[in-house]
């Protein structure tokens, strides 16, 4: 086969990466590949926008059926994201026996237990290592380096908007409305950024680790989800003078037959590998029975970082496509037939440790009245910090428990927040300190 012809849907800021990449390294792809990869079409609605690079104007249409229906294409790549077209195109494509390369963790999120087993009746492929972690191959870990390992537990940075924001607060102690701003200028978050600092985005990406670390089907909808608006400047000062730093970590843990599967705001010591990825960088750690812990670390986002990972998974198609194989590797580590939907805990059954901020009145007594209603609920004080008592108004107490469960710490809390001298509702930060 002298050459493999794809498709390429969503010219935006990955898709014109893509074809960056493309012609910049056409010639090493090629000696890599042994056939020469030839982008036949392009489709978007907008193809008159200038993207910085040069494009034969024959390539471009506003239609993608130009690219679903050309039999002579055999990998079409979708880089439009979001639900519709998206799904239909894909859905389409996959009908129309072609493989699938994309970037859309919210499509494969949401829709994955349609579009996977779709693809595997057809026996097409499907690529996304770039839907989770930019250009960190962590799908192709679990898929497959990882594939005799029972997995233990995952930790990841995945969103590296909240990681910009909580990074520049920690080093540079600004407010988070003046780091998001930044971040928006810089690029790095959205004119609306709440897919990003509501932990959605990072709930997408958890949904497909899911479903590749334990062979599960995942509703998106089961997985406990807190974004990173509450945190101040205050919490993250706390957890510095207590050892810790602040991140937004997704969390899933093998407890037996079912899954702990959790995204908040964590505390973890600040000597850890996890808490010393910075800025805009994902990162990952993973235990697996056998392999013992396992650290990943990359760009999560951005043009090129993206189109290396999109590059990935076009040029493993290619390679099975020139020896004539498909679904070598099970589209999510098993086969879509053996899949059942996963078992998760309930996130009143969880155990961690806290970090809990009171705003509070001071008075005689505060302390010993916090410190009753948590112990009736079986929680047991780690630490206390009270600062200096100030002219009238509220003053911080901060405290930080030894292991307690969900349910008795909500239960308490909502106990200590309606009492008088409480001033506001009280802030809780859980924290994971054990980390291999």
């Amino acid at each position: 086969m002298d050459k493999i012809n794809i498709g390429l849907i969503g010219l935006g800021n990955i898709g014109t990466g893509v074809v960056k990449l493309l012609k910049q390294n056409e010639d090493l792809i090629a000696q890599k590949l042994g056939t020469k990869l030839v982008l036949k079409k392009i489709a978007d609605i907008d193809i008159k926008t200038p993207r910085g690079l040069k494009i034969n104007k024959n390539l471009l249409t506003t239609n993608a059926h130009e690219i679903i229906n050309d039999k002579d294409i055999s990998i079409v790549i979708e880089l439009m994201g979001g639900y519709e077209p998206a799904r239909t195109f894909v859905l389409e494509a996959i009908a129309q026996g072609k493989h699938i390369v994309t970037a859309n963790k919210a499509l494969l999120a949401t829709y994955g237990n349609q579009i996977f087993p779709a693809a595997q009746k057809k026996a097409v492929d499907i690529g996304f290592e770039a839907s989770v972690g930019g250009t960190i191959p962590i799908i192709k870990t679990l898929k497959e380096s990882l594939v005799a390992n029972k997995i233990n537990s995952i930790m990841g940075i995945m969103n590296g908007t909240c990681n910009f924001i909580l990074t520049k607060m920690t080093d540079e102690g600004n407010m988070f409305d003046e780091v998001l701003k930044e971040a928006q200028k810089l690029g790095f978050a959205e004119a609306d950024p709440a897919f990003d600092i509501e932990g959605t985005d990072t709930a997408h990406k958890m949904a497909i680790i899911l479903s590749l670390a334990y062979g599960k089907k995942v509703n998106l909808k089961d997985i406990y989800l807190e974004g990173i608006t509450k945190i101040s400047r205050d919490d993250i000062a706390f957890a510095r003078e207590l050892g810790y730093r602040i991140k937004l970590l997704a969390i899933a843990m093998l407890k037996n037959d079912a899954v702990e599967a959790r995204i908040h705001p964590t505390m973890i010591s600040s000597g850890h590998l996890l808490a010393n990825v910075n800025r805009n960088y994902n990162a990952f750690h993973i235990v697996g029975d056998a392999s013992g812990p396992v650290f990943l670390f990359g760009q999560g986002a951005g043009m090129m970082p993206t189109a290396s990972a999109v590059f990935s998974d076009i040029i493993d198609t290619a390679r099975n496509i020139l020896k004539g194989i498909t679904c070598r590797v099970p589209l999510r580590s098993i086969s879509e037939t053996a899949m059942t939907p996963i078992k998760l805990v309930p996130m009143d059954d969880i155990e961690t440790k806290y970090y809990f901020r009171f705003s509070v009145l001071d008075r005689p007594g505060v302390l010993s009245k916090i410190s009753g209603i948590l112990g009736e609920n079986n929680i047991s004080i780690a630490t206390v910090i009270q600062k200096a008592r100030g002219e009238g108004g509220a003053v911080p107490i901060v405290m930080t428990t030894y292991k307690a469960q969900e349910k008795n710490v909500r239960q308490a809390l909502k106990k200590i927040d309606k009492l008088n001298m409480v001033q506001d509702k009280t802030i809780i930060i859980r924290i994971e300190d054990e980390l291999n």
